[in-house]
């Protein structure tokens, strides 16, 4: 998407993928990446799964929202200088808006409560339309901490559950904010049997763009949301913090349809990537 959309605008770019899994490196290989990168003039880079939060103490500063939210998808690297931002509230807002826009969400169910959880529970309340949050993750460290962050920022509207099935039943919609659907952790969040017809869910996986959940979800006719539109929309956003020019959103998502037909997408080293 970056470099069809940079070539659009006349810009030679590349932009290119450093899958910590595919090339044998662990975690503490992070800052020297940062490091090496920097030094060699890349203009940014885009972080995912697992560095959103491991990787702002390596940064100089955080952008207002990056701050608030407490997790980093995109860097810009300027005048010797880090900065972190988050687009990832700004790509679920406007995804949200355009897929389900007319739906109930007096009540909804968010799974995952990492840096992308982060970042779709503040674009959620940010919208100023649900009455209540409910978290549920595995971790219930990582729980209690986004809970308390949540509370701080917007009141009450933000509880944690233990049992999401059971709160799925009062649920208007279910967010899927985990990496449980990629390739390299197949299965469903949440019981299938939690899943009602009534339900919307969202899902922000987008490799594969159809995830054991949606797939569950379409089968009982809910209305559901797939993570293309987030994908596209914080990249959007991302492109102009690279680049200083704005993205033609509908042509990056004519460039994201052909990536996702793509045979040789990324698959299993997708939730370990820092690109």
């Amino acid at each position: 998407m970056h470099e069809q959309e940079a070539a659009a605008h006349g810009l030679a770019m590349a932009y290119e993928l450093f899958d910590f899994t595919d090339r044998g490196w662990d975690d503490a290989a992070l800052p020297r990446l940062l490091d090496e990168t920097q030094r060699e003039g890349f203009a940014g880079l885009n972080v995912t799964i697992p560095f959103k939060r491991a990787v702002i103490e390596l940064l100089d500063d955080l952008s207002p929202a990056a701050r608030a939210i407490g997790a980093v998808n995109t860097i810009a690297f300027r005048d010797g200088r880090r900065v972190g931002h988050n687009t990832d509230v700004s790509g679920f807002s406007a995804s949200f808006a355009a897929g389900l826009s007319d739906v109930p969400r007096a009540v909804v169910l968010q799974l995952g409560c990492g840096g992308a959880g982060s970042a779709t529970a503040h674009a959620l309340l940010g919208m100023d339309v649900t009455s209540r949050l409910v978290l549920s993750d595995v971790d219930s460290a990582r729980a209690a901490a986004l809970h308390a962050q949540l509370v701080q920022a917007f009141g009450d509207r933000v509880c944690l559950t233990s049992d999401p099935e059971r709160a799925a039943t009062i649920s208007d919609g279910i967010i899927n904010a985990t990496p449980i659907g990629m390739a390299k952790f197949p299965g469903m969040p949440i019981a299938a049997e939690a899943i009602l017809p009534h339900h919307w869910v969202s899902d922000i996986i987008y490799v594969p763009l159809v995830t054991a959940l949606l797939a569950e979800a379409r089968r009982k006719g809910c209305r559901t949301l797939d993570g293309s539109g987030m994908a596209v929309n914080q990249a959007a956003d991302a492109f102009a913090i690279f680049t200083g020019e704005k993205a033609d959103r509908r042509r990056m998502r004519t460039s994201f349809a052909k990536f996702d037909q793509h045979p040789l997408r990324p698959s299993e080293g997708e939730d370990r990537k820092l690109a």
